[in-house]
């Protein structure tokens, strides 16, 4: 499986076989400048509908969009929608979320989204067991530094990939990813974009990854 960040929350994870996911594509702004995505794609997954997530009209190709909370299987995958807040106040400030859980290639992913809360129990019960976990670090719109890392703690992933955090593409009112990493060890900053990963060659005790986006 190979995994690569366009930008922001948006990742292109390709299987082994080919098939091609992209999360939460992004539209351009004032304030969100990566470049355009020109990825096709056979799934789309839209963690909201705000528009640093859902463009999905960005795609190209003829993609099935997964956006809805429960099972749903799309080109033999299964992906599991679960409910999550944008915000600590049950959604009142910036409504709902949905943190998709999917596997490919024997290795279990799981997108928090724009998650904005700690993860109660039932939540943690329906991720399970995660390998690689794509979250949000940069506060203010989601979870900041802080409670990513209690986040990381209650899930115990094999890798963290942070995202939707401050670069000099985007000018959001978050903070960089350097607030995330401080202090902690099994740190890889890529320089790259994209990594490839097996299931048998996944670490042993969990590694964070810092991707430097595409566009």
């Amino acid at each position: 499986m190979k995994i690569k960040l366009l930008g922001h929350a948006s990742f292109l994870i390709t299987s082994d076989t080919g098939t091609k996911i992209i999360t939460d594509p992004y539209a351009i702004t004032g304030d969100l400048r990566y470049g355009e995505i020109t990825e096709s794609a056979d799934i789309v997954t839209v963690s909201h509908d705000h528009f640093d997530h859902n463009n999905v009209t960005a795609i190209r190709g003829e993609p099935e969009i997964v956006r809805e909370n429960g099972i749903s299987r799309v080109k033999g995958i299964e992906f599991k929608g679960i409910a999550s807040y944008h915000d600590e106040t049950g959604g009142h400030q910036r409504g709902n979320n949905i943190m998709f859980c999917f596997e490919i290639d024997g290795i279990r992913v799981c997108h928090l989204g724009d998650l904005g809360h700690l993860l109660n129990n039932k939540q943690i019960s329906e991720i399970g067991a995660v390998d690689i976990l794509l979250i949000p670090v940069g506060g203010y719109y989601t979870i900041d530094a802080k409670i990513a890392t209690q986040v990381c703690s209650q899930l115990n992933p094999k890798v963290i990939i942070p995202m939707h955090f401050q670069t000099d593409k985007c000018t959001f009112p978050i903070t960089g990813v350097d607030d995330f990493l401080k202090g902690k060890e099994r740190v890889t900053r890529l320089g790259t974009s994209e990594r490839n990963f097996t299931a048998e060659e996944l670490p042993a005790s969990t590694q964070i990854i810092v991707f430097r986006s595409a566009l």
